[in-house]
């Protein structure tokens, strides 16, 4: 499902204009967004939990010349399936 299929699925199930669910789903998608650039996690219950993950610093190889450098620590977004979505997808 992409982005385009969810703002027709939206606008078909709550007898919205495209324009309008649009503006939703791009809303919360926004919300989710600026909540884990600001470190908070995003909980939807029945869903799942959207956080960030710290990643360390690890030793890596580049391919192209075999040489070994160090990959930095950063920050990477994260998901995890609230009980309902796993029991759903079973």
């Amino acid at each position: 499902m992409t982005k385009k299929d969810l703002i027709e699925l939206v606008a078909k199930k709550s007898n919205l204009t495209n324009k309008a669910s649009r503006e939703a789903v791009t809303a919360f998608l926004n919300g989710i967004r600026d909540s884990l650039k600001s470190g908070e996690k995003v909980v939807i219950t029945g869903f799942g939990t959207f956080s960030v993950r710290k990643r360390a610093t690890r030793p890596g190889r580049n391919p192209k010349t075999g040489e070994k450098i160090t990959i930095q620590a950063r920050k990477a977004p994260g998901f995890t399936p609230g009980k309902t979505l796993k029991k759903a997808v079973r």
